[in-house]
Order: C-alpha cells, then structure tokens, then sequence
C-alpha cells in the first residue's frame, strides 16, 4: 500500500498579483484611500517576498500576508505623525495623511499608558507576543488578547473620529 505525498504549495507558486492587491486592501482599511496606501501595499509585498520562506501556512498565506500589509501601513502611518504639521499646504493626499494621524494621536491619547506600550510594541516595533509579555508581566495569551481588542478599540474610535 503506497501512500502518495501531495506537495504544499510553496510561496513562489503564490500569484503574487493577487498578494499585491490583498496587501492593498488591508492597507487601505488602516489609511484610508489615500496615495500612502499603495506605499505601504507595496512595501509590504515586498517584505512578504523577502520572507516568503517563513510563512508557516504557504496554503493559505492571507492571514499572514494582512498582518505584514497592517504593520507596514501603521509603520507608515507612525512616520507621517511624527512629520511638522507647519510645513505648509502640501498636496491633497499629504493633507489627508496629516489628518488621519491627527485622529491616530488622538485616539492613543484616549487610551490607557500600557495599552498604548502594547500597540506600539505590536505595531510599530514589531515585537512578537511573547516579548511582549515578557516586557509588560503577562501571559503571551492574555497579551494576544488584549492587542486584539485594542486594536478593535482603536479602529473603532478611527472610524467614530
């Protein structure tokens, strides 16, 4: 009795037209539709080639391909905040940028110290869980938890802005 092995799907046979416009969908729900959207899509297309390989899921990459197109859009987005709001009129997509990291300041302003630790850890340093936990005192699943409704809150009080 033989038993046939079938091949997983390895990242290069991905069709990466599709990851590109995955990665642009979940940036676009971080920034909105704004020109910084496609940036952050392709940088995050980008970074999925470069680590194709330690994807753990290759049949089913999505859910790993939206968490790196997140991260990269809230990089992004972390980098415009910081930028002087003084500068001048700038382009309409840049004003829009400026916006929507004034709502970002405003909504983190609204939260609790180490719930912003938290995010900030996740997303702009790109700590993984157990870091986290290690960093903040708490068990890896709690701290998972709590960046998941936090980030649920913050969305929710982005979209109430």
């Amino acid at each position: 009795m033989s038993t046939q092995v079938t091949p997983r799907p390895c990242a290069a046979e991905w069709n990466w037209t599709d990851v590109r416009a995955l990665c642009l969908r979940e940036a676009r729900r971080v920034l909105g539709p704004i020109s910084a959207a496609d940036d952050a899509a392709q940088e995050a297309a980008i970074r999925a080639w470069r680590q194709k390989d330690s994807c753990r899921t290759p049949a089913r990459p999505g859910p790993w391909l939206a968490a790196i197109a997140r991260r990269e859009a809230l990089r992004l987005l972390a980098q415009r905040r910081e930028q002087p709001l003084e500068d001048g009129a700038g382009h309409p997509a840049e004003e829009g940028d400026r916006i929507a990291a004034l709502d970002l300041r405003r909504a983190l302003q609204a939260m609790d110290g180490q719930d912003v630790r938290l995010l900030i850890g996740r997303y702009w340093q790109d700590l993984p869980y157990s870091e986290l936990a290690e960093q903040c005192g708490m068990a890896e699943a709690t701290v998972r938890v709590k960046v998941h409704r936090l980030r649920i809150r913050l969305r929710d009080n982005l979209v109430e802005a």
